[in-house]
């Protein structure tokens, strides 16, 4: 989970960001906020990954609030003026945005967010991995869906959105399948393609390239061949 607050002294523009936040499940709007001096506190005091800023606000702007950050979070710069995008990127800002912010463009901001977020965690060997848990919670559209690891077959991206294909009922959510392979137990689940993860439990076949789960067929991508063919043989007798 990521989180973030916004800054804006417009209330209408902080109610855009929580409408479109409320849309991807991996972001955690902490607070919205008026007056950029009572971030502050909550910037230095809680885990905040990366912050909405508005550039032009009356008592001090949005780059003079940066400046004065002793512990600055990153920051994606808003506003209604786009003449300040040189001076933003200077500041190292993730990204800029020009309102009204559409969701589609804020959506490509918080997946900068994203990666450089993955980029910077620690990487932990693949056998030291492991998931107790044996279910997993989705965000989709205004409702949580709790999913157990066990019903899963495949999992299938589908432009910003994965889709949990499942026994009974598939399950869309605004998330990458990168993202997904990250929380998902090394042990039990296997990324095949750049588009799908399988259920290494639930292959009925191989044939040749293609890989049989229930009465779906779906493509074993070429750079992820060797691995899995791998795992194969680990299993074979």
């Amino acid at each position: 989970m990521i989180n973030c607050i916004a800054i804006d002294d417009e209330p209408l523009a902080l109610d855009v960001i929580e409408s479109h936040l409320s849309k991807i499940p991996f972001v955690n709007l902490v607070a919205k906020i008026r007056n950029p001096l009572q971030a502050i506190e909550i910037i230095n005091s809680q885990n905040i990954d990366f912050i909405f800023l508005d550039i032009q606000m009356p008592e001090l702007t949005g780059i003079e609030f940066l400046k004065i950050l002793q512990k600055k979070p990153m920051v994606i710069f808003t506003t209604a003026y786009p003449n300040y995008a040189v001076e933003s990127y200077e500041l190292n800002a993730i990204d800029y945005l020009v309102k009204p912010i559409p969701f589609d463009r804020l959506l490509k901001a918080i997946m900068k967010v994203q990666e450089k977020t993955n980029n910077n965690k620690p990487v932990t060997p693949i056998n030291n991995i492991t998931n107790d848990a044996d279910f997993i919670f989705v965000k989709t559209e205004y409702k949580t869906a709790k999913i157990f690891l066990n019903d899963i077959l495949y999992i299938e991206s589908l432009k910003d959105y994965v889709v949990f294909h499942l026994a009974d009922e598939k399950i869309s959510s605004l998330l990458s399948l990168t993202y997904v392979e990250a929380e998902l137990p090394k042990d039990k689940f296997v990324r095949i393609h750049r588009s799908f993860i399988v259920a290494f439990d639930k292959i009925k076949e191989i044939e040749r390239n293609i890989i049989v789960i229930g009465t779906a067929k779906i493509p074993l991508g070429e750079n992820y061949r060797e691995d899995f063919k791998k795992l194969v043989d680990v299993k074979k007798i």
